[in-house]
């Protein structure tokens, strides 16, 4: 049982974790960093503080809303309950998950993933709310999902939003081990064609493929990055491969984040804190406590992210500790 941690002045409530028996180390996070299931972590850094927006980790009939987490030093954190739910998104009817965050002209834009179509005469898909604060409220920005069906396959599903350095924004998402790259209109209500007309392009880096990807652009070199794995198990994990464009080709490196028999199973569906002042990186991400087999039982962890010289990432060191404190 992990104590709860002060945030916000308040005690939150204790939440089991069979991994994590120890307190952390003075001026250490510790993890999971906040009590509760939660899985899918966003990680964002807006208006000089961290933010993590996660899945509610709950059976798909609760998985009703989202709550947001902010902390000025990665350490202490205050909890932003409820700040998209699923009345205010009139075409969603189950299961909210996976969100990206952006912020754009003053607002903040909010893409998540509803219903869990499997197929194109469902509704649902991937949808964006807006709002004029990072904790919301957020109101569904057009009233339909953005993107409401297959298209090489991948369920519309798990999409990040990757700002290239031209300003230009491209998503990528997609599920059922299928990955697109669709250009956003810059008010973020559709899709437009990108320069070779193609629409919705399929950049699948690798077989291993499964979910959960993730863009980021370091020393000119486009890091694409995925989840392996099945999402309930011990070997859900995270892959990588490097290109030269934003839409590839990519070349699978390899994992850099897998299960730690001593520590927690099932890490995968992460994201990235990138502190520019020094180049530090966070990988914020989902794990199982050990000696729990409920698949919806994911907490939500930080450690620290490592290069190697020639730019190749250095596997992650899994811990209980968590990370230091480090201020914007």
């Amino acid at each position: 049982m992990r104590l709860g941690r002060f945030i916000g002045g308040a005690v939150l409530a204790a939440c089991v974790s069979f991994g994590a028996l120890a307190a952390p180390p003075p001026g250490h996070a510790g993890n999971p960093v906040f009590p509760g299931w939660y899985a899918d972590p966003e990680a964002a850094i807006f208006d000089s503080a961290y933010w993590i927006y996660p899945t509610t980790s709950l059976p798909y009939a609760q998985q009703n809303h989202f709550d947001a987490f902010s902390s000025p030093d990665l350490v202490h954190w205050t909890k932003h309950a409820d700040v998209l739910s699923m009345r205010d998104i009139p075409w969603a009817k189950k299961a909210l998950w996976a969100p990206a965050l952006v912020k754009k002209d003053g607002k903040y834009y909010f893409f998540f993933a509803a219903n869990d179509i499997q197929n194109d005469k469902e509704v649902g898909g991937i949808g964006v709310a807006v709002a004029d604060k990072p904790d919301g409220p957020f109101k569904d920005l057009i009233g339909k999902p953005l993107i409401g069906a297959f298209h090489n396959g991948a369920q519309p599903i798990d999409q990040f939003v990757f700002r290239d350095d031209d300003g230009t924004y491209y998503m990528i998402y997609g599920g059922w081990k299928h990955a697109n790259i669709v250009k956003l209109k810059p008010d973020f209500t559709g899709v437009e064609p990108m320069a070779d007309g193609t629409v919705f392009k399929e950049i699948t880096p690798a077989p291993e493929y499964v979910e959960g990807p993730l863009m980021f652009k370091r020393n000119g070199k486009y890091y694409f990055m995925w989840s392996e794995g099945g999402w309930t198990g011990p070997d859900y994990s995270v892959a990588y491969a490097v290109g030269d464009s934003v839409t590839g080709p990519f070349r699978r490196v390899g994992k850099v984040l897998q299960q730690d028999p001593k520590i927690a199973t099932g890490a995968g569906h992460h994201s990235l804190f990138h502190v520019a002042k020094d180049d530090s990186w966070y990988i914020v991400y989902h794990r199982h406590p050990l000696g729990d087999t409920n698949g919806n039982h994911r907490e939500t962890s930080i450690d620290e992210l490592h290069f190697a010289a020639d730019g190749s990432i250095l596997p992650v060191k899994m811990t209980r500790d968590g990370v230091e404190a480090k201020s914007l």
